[in-house]
Parts: structure tokens; C-alpha cells; sequence
């Protein structure tokens, strides 16, 4: 299987990620285009992940680029390909299928619970987790819900907290691949971010927290995306 991921800051990296891409031995590529590295043709992938990042999609204007990530996504859906954005990444394939982000109703940074709809119980992921489970939090917008797809969780503070388009697309508003280390690069890096609000944590009780269970959660939705492919592979040949 052929990944490609897009970074959009040097201190939101791929987290654990990287080591079930490694643990699998698939291939994979990475765009940093807040670097202005040239994105790929949306033939050389299997499944595109569009990582989290400081920017906002409701500024597009000021990160350009973002339109031609949008692009990329909204052709990968097209072609069928599995699409996974993550924070940002969420925000930017709801813009791929027609549905604008907005701010969130409250600013969330930390571990905090998310609450599954009913629908989610019908979904090929979420229906293997609790009705409510931890994830981390680190945002301030949220997707929009696009036409045609389901929406699958909510928390206290943000109403759109994922959503399924098909069977093979996901955004999650949330993060469940930051490690222990990733967690204190990005509190390093975004500290302004950690300014007390209903649901914003310190930094002491984010680098104080396991994050094991929340990372497998990471690691069972990219197993299932993994076998959509391996189904489409298995029906074309």
C-alpha cells in the first residue's frame, strides 16, 4: 500500500503514524507545503492523510496552498481513493466536499472525552469503540458537515467532531496519533495556545498523561482503511 501524508508544520509530525507505516512495511511519501514542496498526483497513492497545523482554512488567502491540498483531496475522493485528515486535515476535506470549516464554538487543548452519535454505531470504526472515549484535543475551528456524510461524534465544547463520507473518507477534528513527544514539541511550539479557558489544559497535564489507549484508536482506523484498500485491490485484479 502506497501512503503519502501532508505535513503542515514542523512540529505536527506524523506521531505513532509512523510507526504502523514502518510495523506494515508500506511505502510512503510526504508533502511540507508550508514549505512549498510541489503536492503529487493523486495516482502515486493509495490513501491520503492530511495532518493537523496552526493554519485556518478560513484563511485561505493567507495559506494558498491550502486550495491546491483541497484540490488533491476533493480528486482523490473523486478516484476513490481513502482519505484521512486530521485537525486541519478534517477542516480541509470537509472543503473538499462542498462544506466550509467555521470556528469552533469553544476552544479545546487537551485530553478530553468525545461523545459518538447513534450513527456512529453503524460505522465500521466507531463502532468498535465506547460510546464516549478520550482523545486530544488542539483547535480552534471545526469542519463543516458535508452533504452525504455521517456525522459520528461530538464533544462539550465542539459540535463536529467527525464525520464519514463513503466508507473509505474520515475526518477527525481530534488527534489520536500524538505521542509523548510529540505532545511536548507541539506545547513547546504553541504555548500561546494553552491560555486557561473551559477546555484548555495546562502543559503539566498534558505531558502528564498516557496516551496509550487513545493511540491504538489511531492504530484501528488505519487498519481499516487498510483492508478498504486491500478489498479494492483484490476486486480489480
Amino acid at each position: 500500500m502506497r501512503i503519502h501524508y501532508i505535513i503542515h508544520a514542523s512540529f505536527e509530525k506524523l506521531g505513532m503514524i509512523e510507526s504502523w507505516i514502518e510495523k506494515n512495511q508500506f511505502q510512503a511519501s510526504g508533502t511540507h507545503t508550508y514549505k512549498g514542496e510541489k503536492l503529487p498526483d493523486v495516482s502515486a497513492f493509495d490513501l491520503l492523510i492530511l495532518m493537523g497545523g496552526p493554519q485556518s482554512v478560513r484563511k485561505l488567502d493567507q495559506y494558498p496552498y491550502l486550495r491546491d491540498e483541497i484540490a488533491l483531496a476533493k480528486n482523490a475522493i473523486q478516484q476513490g481513493k481513502a482519505v484521512l485528515g486530521i485537525c486541519l486535515g478534517a477542516q480541509l476535506v470537509g472543503e473538499a466536499l462542498g462544506a466550509r470549516a467555521e470556528q469552533s464554538p469553544c476552544r479545546e487543548v487537551g485530553i478530553y472525552p468525545v461523545h459518538a452519535t447513534q450513527e456512529a454505531a453503524a460505522d465500521p470504526f466507531f463502532k468498535q469503540l465506547p460510546k464516549a472515549f478520550d482523545v486530544i484535543h488542539w483547535h480552534n475551528d471545526m469542519p463543516g458537515l458535508p452533504k452525504g456524510s455521517v456525522l459520528l461524534a461530538s464533544s462539550a465544547g465542539c459540535p463536529r467532531q467527525a464525520f464519514r463520507y463513503g466508507d473509505r473518507v474520515y475526518g477527525l477534528q481530534f488527534h489520536l496519533e500524538i505521542t509523548p513527544e510529540l505532545m511536548r514539541d507541539m506545547i513547546e511550539h504553541c504555548r500561546d495556545d494553552l491560555k486557561p479557558s473551559d477546555y484548555v489544559q495546562t502543559a503539566e497535564q498534558l505531558v502528564n498523561q498516557d496516551v496509550t489507549a487513545i493511540n491504538q484508536k489511531m492504530e484501528k482506523i488505519l487498519d481499516y482503511l487498510a483492508s478498504c484498500i486491500a478489498k479494492t485491490k483484490v476486486k480489480s485484479t
